[in-house]
């Protein structure tokens, strides 16, 4: 079977962060929401996106194929579903389209598709703050895929953990003198990555690979770091795509940040007005 995740009705939502990427690429939880799919179908998908992205992006298209889209967070439940689909027929939440299955070349309105409830809500993704908001559980459910039936590393005898079963160190990671608290959610530290001496890190967390976490950084909550990124200072309930730095001292929540992104020291975001509006 061929799987195409498309952009759908919720992409302008998504702006700014879809003006560079499709919506599959966006990150949220330890992967982003194509490796999501990809881990839980076990084969490569394609993408149905804007004209001037599709250069980077293509669609592939087959004989047989399930369009999926992107909006829509995988778990076990709604993969089983996608996947006894049949020619037809079409997978609905609400009034939304969720995967339909269709033929090459085939021009058929979705109203004309049979329509099946799916069985349970899964996490979406339909504005811009949905990214950190739904990021706490996005985490946990990337946390159980990627590390069911593996055992992580030792944790280091200098570090203080608050239920170290719910702590994952990958290959290559460096975690000394730090404290990990894993009492609210998991914390997962990515292949070759790096949590400097003196970081205070709460879960749910996600450091990817090759990230690193800067001397002393505070970490409070539901907070990923993507792929070849920096973070110090405070940081609370946010995401970082991936090749970005927030290096220094400074105060970053409820945000997102996208790629190549860098914020200067002493720079600080607040999460309310000074009318506590």
């Amino acid at each position: 079977m061929n799987y195409i995740l498309f952009d759908g009705a919720h992409r302008d939502s998504l702006l700014p962060f879809t003006y560079t990427r499709p919506v599959a690429e966006i990150r949220i939880g330890i992967l982003t929401i194509r490796e999501k799919w990809e881990q839980y179908l076990g084969i490569t998908t394609t993408t149905v996106t804007e004209d001037y992205l599709s250069k980077k992006w293509p669609m592939v298209e087959m004989e047989h194929n399930i369009m999926i889209s992107a909006s829509y967070l995988p778990n076990p439940n709604l993969v089983e579903q996608i996947k006894n689909l049949k020619v037809g027929q079409a997978l609905v939440h609400e009034t939304e389209i969720v995967a339909f299955y269709t033929l090459e070349d085939e021009e058929k309105d979705l109203e004309d598709y049979q329509t099946i409830e799916i069985d349970s809500a899964p996490i979406t993704v339909k504005h811009t703050w949905d990214i950190f908001s739904k990021n706490g559980d996005a985490i946990k459910e990337d946390y159980n895929l990627i590390t069911e039936d593996r055992s992580s590393q030792p944790l280091s005898s200098s570090v203080f953990a608050v239920n170290p079963n719910n702590i994952f160190i990958e290959e290559g990671a460096k975690v000394f003198n730090v404290s990990l608290n894993a009492e609210n959610g998991p914390i997962y530290i990515g292949k070759d990555a790096e949590v400097m001496e003196g970081s205070i890190i709460r879960g749910p967390f996600a450091l990817c690979e090759h990230a690193s976490t800067k001397l002393g950084t505070k970490i409070y909550g539901p907070t990923t770091v993507g792929p070849q990124s920096k973070v110090g200072g405070e940081v609370n309930n946010s995401v970082i795509f991936g090749y970005s730095n927030k290096g220094h001292d400074g105060f970053l929540g409820n945000s997102v940040l996208g790629e190549w992104c860098n914020i200067g020291a002493d720079s600080n975001n607040s999460n309310l007005k000074n009318n506590y509006a």
